[in-house]
């Protein structure tokens, strides 16, 4: 299946007075990049995001914000009564101490601890995040997969633009080994003609064999043709597999053998229909480049 490496996701809930709120985001990528954005209390979770991530996408630059708030009770931290009056007894045995700073004293180790159900929380947190990947990747997956149906569209668009010109291309191929040979007999018969001497059909012939070999394209058109449908295969397809280096490789093979019907073809008219696909080609790859 055919999807774009853009697009947006997001999720939100309410656990236990706690609002959780989860974006994903991506853009293209020749590989993979997981870029995860989370609040210091969530830092833990990072890898096990990832692996979550890296399951559902393939391809692109992938970033995901995560944020957490909680204004009930619950969360507040507790003070640690004993360990902030053996601070306060402290400072008021030194000689000449300054006012003490409540404030101060708060940020110091031991004094405020995590709720007692601090792990239960967490957990919580953990369940909530969880879900909320889940659900802003189909998200996610959704708007690439609607992008992705007009990446289709263009994409055939320029397929078969390309099949109309290679159509041109074989039916001109025979012509254009017919005038080579006409023009041949023509001047050969020029030059001949004062002097009375007439060549040997089999020389002639084998010139125009010569020529012919040299010049013939038909190799090139039946691959680029196959080439032509392959690509077709794979912008029907509804593989769930991710497409666009199949399509990006597929699209230089193609051009490879659009070059190589340019410079062996010495007719203007072939020459023309070739670039005329070559352009078409270079669509195609650019277009790859958004396909996951």
């Amino acid at each position: 299946m055919i999807r774009s490496m853009t697009g947006y996701g997001e999720a939100t809930a309410h656990v236990d007075g706690a609002h959780y709120v989860l974006e994903v985001r991506s853009l293209n990528n020749k590989y993979l990049k997981a870029v995860l954005r989370l609040p210091e209390e969530l830092q833990s979770l990072e890898a096990e995001l990832e692996t979550r991530l890296r399951e559902k996408i393939s391809r692109g630059t992938v970033t995901v914000n995560a944020s957490v708030s909680n204004q009930s009770e619950s969360a507040a931290y507790e003070i640690n009564r004993k360990a902030l009056n053996r601070y306060i007894e402290q400072l008021k045995g030194i000689d000449g101490a300054p006012a003490i700073d409540l404030g101060a004293l708060l940020a110091l180790p031991g004094v405020l601890q995590p709720p007692s159900d601090a792990e239960g929380r967490f957990e919580a947190t953990k369940a909530a995040m969880l879900e909320l990947l889940e659900k802003a990747i189909k998200q996610l997956q959704a708007m690439r997969e609607r992008e992705g149906k007009a990446l289709v569209a263009d994409l055939r668009t320029h397929h078969q633009f390309i099949a109309s010109k290679l159509k041109l291309v074989a039916e001109r191929a025979p012509e254009v080994i017919a005038e080579y040979e006409r023009r041949l007999r023509t001047r050969i018969d020029a030059l001949l003609k004062d002097v009375g001497v007439k060549i040997d059909s089999v020389d002639l012939v084998r010139e125009i064999a010569a020529y012919a070999e040299r010049t013939d394209i038909a190799e090139e058109i039946n691959r680029l043709r196959a080439h032509l449908d392959q690509f077709e295969e794979l912008i029907s397809s509804n593989e769930p597999r991710p497409l666009g280096r199949t399509l990006d490789f597929l699209a230089q093979e193609m051009l490879r053998e659009a070059n190589t019907i340019a410079s062996k073809s010495p007719d203007a008219t072939i020459s023309r229909h070739a670039v005329e696909i070559k352009g078409a080609i270079d669509r195609i790859k650019e277009q790859a480049q958004n396909v996951e």
